[in-house]
């Protein structure tokens, strides 16, 4: 028998794949940390960042009806005051419901043609959400309630005066404190000044009000306006006792 050559009886030796050199890709360039990440001591030393204005802060001084003064030219001022008032700047608003505080206390005569217009303009500045702006407009109502309260139900239009009483009530019901001690203070003049029937009337429809605070503050002023009744009418049977 033939012997088969050796060569062929060996299987061929498999060939292991050449490993390929790995080549390392270059590290990322670092990122410089944005400004607001970085330490404060870092932020503040940084000789080339430009320090920060300190934001501006805008105060409104509430001036007490007693020291209020009389205005130099109050034609003059009387003028622009209601355009003052219709502004979109609250600061120059606050300005000129000070100014028509004076214009109540001491020129009073001047602004009674204008009564409507600036119990909405009272109105509006009491409905806004900066607090200054509406304690102020709040004061100014108690000053106009002081100096027209008597005829103010018969010089202005009856809705805008319900408005004005209701932004009042609705202001003493909140739990901004100083906010609704002013806005209670109003509506304790607006009881003192103005005619005590016509004044019951209007309240008679807040005492239904959705919003119990409002009733209740509805209903400490009704009980001023009764109690205002009873001691007129007693002065009134007192003289005419008198003078029988």
């Amino acid at each position: 028998m033939a012997l088969r050559s050796l060569d062929n009886a060996l299987p061929m030796s498999l060939e292991r794949p050449k490993k390929v050199a790995k080549v390392a890709a270059p590290p990322p360039a670092a990122k410089s940390p944005a400004p607001s990440k970085l330490p404060r001591d870092v932020r503040t030393n940084n000789e080339n960042t430009p320090p920060s204005a300190p934001p501006m802060e805008q105060s409104v001084e509430y001036v007490a009806s007693e020291d209020l003064k009389p205005l130099s030219v109050p034609d003059t001022r009387m003028a622009v005051l209601l355009d003052e008032l219709s502004s979109k700047d609250w600061t120059q608003v606050c300005e000129a419901l000070n100014d028509l505080r004076r214009m109540a206390l001491h020129h009073s005569s001047l602004l009674i043609p204008s009564l409507g217009n600036v119990t909405e303009v009272i109105v509006r500045a009491m409905k806004s959400p900066r607090s200054a702006l509406c304690k102020t407009s709040i004061m100014a109502s108690a000053d106009i309630f002081h100096c027209f309260g008597h005829h103010l139900l018969f010089t202005t239009e009856k809705n805008s005066f319900g408005q004005l009483l209701l932004q009042l009530l609705l202001k003493a019901s909140q739990d901004k404190r100083f906010v609704c001690d002013e806005a209670e203070k109003a509506l304790e003049k607006m009881a003192a000044s103005v005619s005590p029937l016509p004044l019951l009337k209007e309240l008679q429809s807040y005492v239904r009000h959705a919003n119990p605070r409002v009733r209740a503050k509805a209903a400490v002023a009704m009980s001023k306006c009764v109690s205002k009744m009873v001691c007129l009418s007693t002065v009134f049977v007192i003289l005419c006792l008198k003078h029988r």
